[in-house]
């Protein structure tokens, strides 16, 4: 499997946090980026992050989440949904671009730009080791906790 550095990034969080790349050496991470806050997919799938956290716990994996939403966006998305990790704000889409997620896509027969659903495993050593692109949100979490159990 070959695998790529994770780009140097510090991006606000939520919970009065930053999100640091390098910070998160020595430890196996999930970034899964969303197009939206409270959207019927995003949801769906940050549920399914949230309901299989304490296995990811258990492999010794964080997870966070992340999109061009605002941080006050992400607060009120993390304490609807209950979330025990934190949402990642890139408005700037510094993130975005260092992933290569945005991707222009058709909403009601207008191009927009936007995130293109994607998820992606961070060893230890600071190396994507595994990325999904246009994800499908059924049964992903569920995919990427198998990907992570499998690394230990």
């Amino acid at each position: 499997m070959s695998s790529n550095p994770c780009p140097a990034l510090v991006l606000n969080s939520t919970g009065d946090t930053q999100f640091d790349t390098n910070a998160l050496k020595g430890q196996t991470f999930v970034l899964y980026f969303y197009p939206k806050d409270s959207t019927p997919g995003c949801t769906t799938e940050t549920g399914d992050f949230r309901d299989l956290h304490s296995q990811f716990l258990a492999a010794q994996c964080q997870v966070f989440g992340i999109s061009r939403d605002s941080l006050k966006s992400h607060e009120n998305f993390k304490t609807k949904l209950n979330l025990p990790f934190e949402l990642v704000s890139d408005p700037d889409e510094v993130a975005c671009e260092a992933f290569g997620v945005m991707k222009l896509k058709n909403m009601y027969g207008k191009q927009v730009r936007g995130i293109e659903r994607s998820t992606f495993v961070i060893n230890a050593e600071g190396e994507i080791i595994k990325e999904w692109r246009g994800v499908k949100v059924p049964n992903h979490a569920a995919e990427v906790l198998s990907i992570v159990q499998s690394m230990q």
